[in-house]
């Protein structure tokens, strides 16, 4: 069995977990036991203060309420995003049921595209094909990462 996380590079990791915590139905991950936050952790572990964001508490990192999906860390790196993606987050408000009526389909992902424009997202593309049945939203987060709606 292999464990993993899915780390994302960003200049701003609270204001990504902020985003894509609700985005996901996701938590901010607590801190390692014996820690009150996670910069008290980094500084434990040797990173230095000057590299923290020490205005918060350090969170960057999200988890799966469940425990069904992976975790979640935020990495700040000094480089801004320059190109496409070659990893990119599909979000389902349809449950991809493609038997549900058109109008219903477009219903449900337009609701959450307007929801994740109001916390700091983009439409980049729309994507109609009713003949088949698909009906999909290209979005940008807060930082620039495409990730779809459908």
């Amino acid at each position: 069995m292999v464990t993993w996380q899915l780390t994302i590079d960003c200049a701003d990791p609270a204001r990504m977990v902020r985003f894509w915590g609700p985005a996901l139905g996701y938590e901010v991950a607590p801190p390692p036991e014996g820690h009150a936050t996670w910069n008290e952790w980094y500084l434990a572990v040797g990173v230095p203060a000057a590299e923290l964001d020490l205005a918060g508490d350090g969170s960057d990192r999200l988890q799966d309420p469940t425990g069904a999906g992976p975790r979640i860390w935020f990495q700040v790196v000094p480089e801004p995003k320059a190109v496409k993606n070659r990893l990119h987050l599909d979000l389902y408000p349809t449950g991809r049921d493609r038997t549900l009526p058109w109008d219903r389909r477009t219903a449900l992902v337009d609701g959450r595209v307007g929801e994740l424009v109001e916390a700091g997202a983009t439409v980049r593309d729309i994507r109609a094909d009713p003949e088949h049945g698909f009906y999909g939203v290209v979005m940008l987060d807060p930082e620039g990462n495409e990730f779809c709606v459908a």
